[in-house]
């Protein structure tokens, strides 16, 4: 038999195929944005949401892909026959299509969204939490708009598996384009050239909502954007060399640490720890890996829960265990006056340089946006990145990141500063930008509780030198006290061993 391809083009002009092909459009693009946007909810309930909300969104996902789409289309089509009080709903079967088709579909769509999710990185939580934002704040400004663009490549292409799907909705009489398809062809008995036009529509409709999902894609990839710098980079009002020994440091004890104790297993990692920090006062903690270090310095603003022991900050009860973990009522209030600076810098990968740094003043309401835009430059400014502002992290090399971080903590206006190994993760090259910015903040006065590696810095800016050693605090002085210690002293050892081995990278 010839092919027949002059009915084949006859067919380009069929209305009833193209009005086939925009109620498959319309079907699909409910589906998918309904699906995606249910999904979302179910996706964070798997992942965030307590044991039992857990377990019955892991159930609807199970049941609802392992339930072929037909059978669920059959029994909501029929469904008024035990509840005749949806007749008026589910008697049309493009509405008992698409509800059958979002049921199963959200279940799909909610496990690309929870791979989304688990792929944002766990320092994005800890900066939200460092900045004071609340859990809803912090998946709807920072961890949800990541994790969309993760995930938007496997929406696209579950949004053409739910195209290809709309073909089932035929047996409930839909007239989409497969059953127009159908109709035509057992009229005239040409069966593969009316399949090929059926191919040629659904082909065409993928093809012009896959063009469209790319453009959104790029919009949505900041990777893409790039932006020129606004002025020439310097750091300004640089530290004017003032040592740590000269600087006025208060009577008020701004961080009060009693008798802190943390296990993980059989490891103890802090044990009894006994530490005040006073206002103005620069503390260094040093000591070897594995020490503590790190550990302490996150129990202050609850990036790391403690077993026993109290918090006290500004004075007031802060945090404590006496056999349940507890934190004060207004955290999410008080934790802005503690800035945190990571190792790893935790910028927010969506935001430009500015948008990092605004972010959390305009959260919690910290003046007009004209005043908190211009707070913003000025810290940026101070950490040599306003010609920046307009860039984005991935622009910025690592020095540059650790000294918006600054800003991003600084833009808060703490009464105290942490800083988490602030160069373990820069280039040796790019180390003295970030020291040179941390001392122009310990000349001005900034009270900071510094984990360093790096002690002719230590030596240079600290008040204090506190050294840990498993888990407990085995030295705390200052830098005169350690040069009047033994040589062979252990705190002597170590500074002297720790140089030299910077010395020789």
């Amino acid at each position: 038999m010839d092919f027949d391809w002059e009915y084949l083009l006859t067919l380009a002009g069929n209305r009833d195929f193209w009005a086939a092909s925009l109620l498959v459009a319309w079907l699909s693009t409910l589906t998918w944005l309904i699906g995606s946007f249910l999904g979302l909810f179910v996706a964070l309930a798997r992942t965030t949401g307590p044991a039992w909300l857990k377990q019955v969104a892991g159930t609807y996902i199970w049941f609802f892909r392992s339930l072929p789409l037909l059978v669920l289309l059959i029994f909501v089509y029929n469904l008024p026959q035990a509840l005749p009080g949806l007749q008026p709903i589910l008697s049309n079967p493009f509405w008992a299509g698409l509800i059958a088709l979002v049921i199963s579909e959200t279940a799909y769509l909610a496990e690309i969204h929870r791979g989304g999710l688990l792929a944002v990185e766990k320092g994005q939580h800890e900066a939200a939490r460092a900045l004071g934002i609340k859990p809803f704040g912090k998946y709807r400004h920072i961890v949800v708009p990541q994790a969309i663009r993760v995930a938007l490549p496997a929406l696209g292409n579950q949004f053409i598996t739910i195209v290809k799907l709309t073909s089932l909705v035929s047996v409930i009489s839909l007239a989409e384009v497969l059953l127009v398809g159908q109709r035509l062809y057992t009229r005239n008995f040409l069966v593969i050239e009316t399949l090929a036009a059926v191919s040629c529509y659904y082909v065409l409709i993928v093809t012009v909502f896959g063009y469209l999902l790319g453009k959104f894609e790029k919009r949505l990839d900041v990777s893409l954007r790039t932006s020129g710098e606004i002025s020439p980079a310097t750091l300004v009002n640089k530290a004017s060399g003032l040592s740590g020994s000269q600087r006025k440091v208060g009577q008020e004890v701004v961080v009060e640490l009693k008798s802190i104790k943390k296990s993980f297993g059989s490891k103890v990692v802090l044990n009894h720890i006994d530490l005040q920090v006073r206002a103005g006062e620069v503390v260094s903690i040093i000591g070897p890996s594995g020490s503590g270090k790190t550990t302490l310095i996150r129990t202050v603003n609850t990036l790391q829960d403690i077993d026993s022991g109290y918090i006290e900050f500004n004075g007031k009860s802060w945090i404590g265990n006496s056999g349940r973990y507890t934190v004060a009522k207004n955290f999410y209030d008080e934790v802005t006056h503690i800035g945190m600076v990571f190792q790893s810098f935790n910028l927010f990968p969506h935001m430009s340089v500015l948008e990092n740094v605004t972010f959390g003043p305009r959260y919690h309401g910290f003046g007009s946006p004209d005043e908190i835009r211009e707070n913003a430059m000025h810290n940026l400014e101070k950490m040599g990145m306003a010609a920046h502002a307009s860039k984005y992290p991935h622009q910025l090399s690592g020095g540059q990141k650790q000294r918006v971080a600054i800003a991003r903590a600084l833009a808060m206006k703490p009464k105290v500063m942490l800083f988490d190994e602030p160069t373990s993760a820069l280039d040796p090259e790019l180390v003295g930008e970030v020291l040179q910015a941390i001392e122009l903040l310990a000349a001005e006065g900034m009270t900071m509780i510094i984990v360093t590696h790096e002690m002719r810095f230590a030596r240079r800016i600290s008040d204090r030198i506190i050294m840990m050693e498993n888990g407990s605090i085995v030295a705390d002085k200052t830098v005169a006290e350690i040069d009047q210690d033994p040589k062979d002293s252990r705190i002597r050892r170590f500074m002297s061993n720790a140089e030299g081995s910077h010395a020789a990278a």
